[in-house]
Order: structure tokens, then sequence, then C-alpha cells
């Protein structure tokens, strides 16, 4: 909502010492939205700056509508990251690319965020609403269950060895949900 998804904190704020409930509040609040057992779409618009662009890397993707631009602009300031930017951000469009965004503070477009792998993907601000309602019903269309163990799959092995992560999958696998028998019967036409 609004004129943009955010402009990022607020300088001001910073620059007067602003007082947070411990000192990794930021991060700690970014990392229970990261751990949610369900997905979360950031939906971007217009601005997505700084303290925002660490927020939305805390999603677990990010839809830009196109016009939206993207920047880090901690090193402009004489700041560095306390919100997860220097975790996530290399870990979504590796570590030179980050690099690059941290040292130059340079705004990126939406398509530039699409092609780095920033962004999932860029859409028509006037189609943008349509888009993210579209996209949160064919996910919400499947299983939770299916979706909360995924998340869990992918944070325990996401950076880790390929056969590390190969066991975890067979020796750790949360199974089935309980609603798999009636998704396969409507599925199959033998349901009850």
């Amino acid at each position: 909502a609004g004129k943009c998804f955010s402009a990022g904190h607020d300088l001001g704020d910073i620059a007067e010492g602003e007082a947070v409930s411990s000192r990794g509040w930021h991060s700690e609040t970014l990392r229970m939205l990261e751990k949610l057992p369900k997905p979360v779409i950031a939906a971007v618009h217009g601005h997505c700056y700084t303290g925002a662009l660490e927020v939305a890397l805390a999603a677990d993707f990010i839809l830009a509508a196109d016009g939206t631009r993207f920047g880090d602009t901690h090193a402009k300031w004489a700041l560095t990251p306390v919100w997860g930017m220097s975790q996530r951000l290399p870990r979504r469009v590796g570590i030179a690319t980050a690099k690059r965004l941290m040292f130059t503070a340079d705004m990126i477009t939406a398509e530039e965020a699409v092609r780095i792998g920033l962004a999932e993907y860029s859409v028509p601000l006037d189609q943008f609403d349509a888009e993210i309602e579209s996209l949160a019903k064919k996910i919400v269309a499947n299983s939770g269950f299916s979706h909360a163990a995924n998340k869990r799959l992918l944070e325990a092995t996401d950076g880790g060895p390929l056969d590390a992560g190969l066991q975890w999958e067979v020796m750790e696998s949360e199974g089935h949900g309980s609603d798999m028998q009636e998704r396969i019967a409507a599925f199959t036409g033998k349901g009850k």
C-alpha cells in the first residue's frame, strides 16, 4: 500500500540513537519473519532501499513492480548492516554482486533485480495487485503442511554440501501431511 514498499529506516532516528529492546532486535524480528511456517512474498513497488531491502530479503521471494528501484545505501551514510543484509544479500545474488551493490550504493531497476536473482520476476505496475493475488492463490491452493516442511528443509540444508543435504532430506523427512489422502483422492476421482 502507499507510494512505495519502503524508502528504508529513518536516518533521523538513526542519527539520534534510537532505543531498541535489544542490540539485535531488528535482526531477530526479521529472522522470525523468515522462519514463518508459511510462504512470505515481498510485494515490492516504488522504492526499496537499505532497511527495506533487508526486510524484503527476509521474505521467501521478492516480486517487483516495474519501475521499482532497489539499493543498499549503508555505505553512503557510513553505516553497516545489522538487520541481515551482509548475510541474505550474498546468498540471494552471489558475493561479488552483493559487494558491488553494498560498496557502490547504486540503485538498480526491477529488471536488473530480476537479472541478478534479487527478485523472482517483474510485473507492470497496473497488473501488480492482480499478479500478487494470483500468485498467493496458487500457493494457498497447495498443502500448508508441504510449505512449512519445505521451508524447514531448505533452511536446514541451505549452503551445505550436496551429499549432506541429500542425507538430511531422506533421514529428516517430515513425511506427508494429514491432507495427503484427501488431495490424492480428489485428483484420482476416488474421493469419498
